[in-house]
């Protein structure tokens, strides 16, 4: 799990730097539609590069970032940018990725996902995150995902739900674990952590202390605590 992260990790950070050296002209020249949505202070610009993506769908997407992000803007970052774009690019082989303002989707893991309308949120939450000296990905992509659990507007409806516990996980795992993990801090032990430990990875501040600073105990000893918590 861990070494599929990091490669996952180095994956994503390759394709979006290599994406980024996309001139405007070349983007232009490919694609099949743009479209720019404003809404109060929130722009929103669409780039389809797959002739058959369904505009029904682009719609959805649309809905689903305006319905979200204000909101995400407002619990966690209120200086988080107002113009995103989402670039809907068959080039690209993950599920998404997000660089800057810019979020890469492959249209083929909606062909396959249709009603995975929240992948959106995991994304926009990494915009919000907006981290530039990083804590751990577990923690960048733990925060995506609980975001996704607390804010999505159909996780129901794409099948997808929190990692049940196994003694066999690592709040290291990241995702839907960490997630997991995440949101027994917050119900258990500080409500209010997830937005902290997110100030303090923007500003620069991620340690180890961190984690007692905010709820008294160390991480491991969290995840001791929540591990126990499961096998009673």
């Amino acid at each position: 799990m861990k070494r599929s992260f990091i490669l996952q990790t180095l994956f994503v950070l390759l394709w979006t730097a290599a994406a980024a050296q996309t001139s405007v002209t070349e983007t232009k020249a490919s694609y099949v539609s743009r479209d720019s949505i404003t809404r109060g202070d929130y722009t929103l610009i669409v780039i389809n590069k797959h002739k058959d993506f369904d505009t029904a769908l682009i719609r959805r997407m649309v809905e689903t970032h305006f319905t979200v992000y204000p909101k995400l803007v407002k619990t966690f970052n209120k200086e988080a940018a107002r113009k995103i774009t989402f670039l809907i690019d068959p080039d690209y082989k993950g599920v998404a990725a997000t660089s800057g303002t810019f979020i890469y989707y492959n249209p083929e893991w909606f062909f396959q996902h249709p009603g995975d309308i929240d992948v959106v949120t995991h994304e926009v939450m990494h915009v919000v995150q907006a981290y530039k000296r990083s804590g751990p990905g577990w923690v960048t992509e733990g925060i995506a995902d609980y975001v996704r659990f607390k804010f999505g507007v159909d996780n129901e409806g794409a099948g997808w739900s929190l990692t049940p516990f196994s003694p066999k996980h690592s709040y290291r795992d990241s995702y839907r674990i960490t997630a997991r993990f995440f949101n027994w801090i917050e119900e258990h032990v500080k409500k209010g952590f997830v937005v902290e430990l997110d100030s303090h990875v923007r500003a620069g501040q991620y340690s180890e202390g961190l984690w007692q600073a905010i709820t008294g105990k160390t991480l491991d000893e969290l995840w001791q605590q929540y591990a126990a918590s499961h096998q009673q």
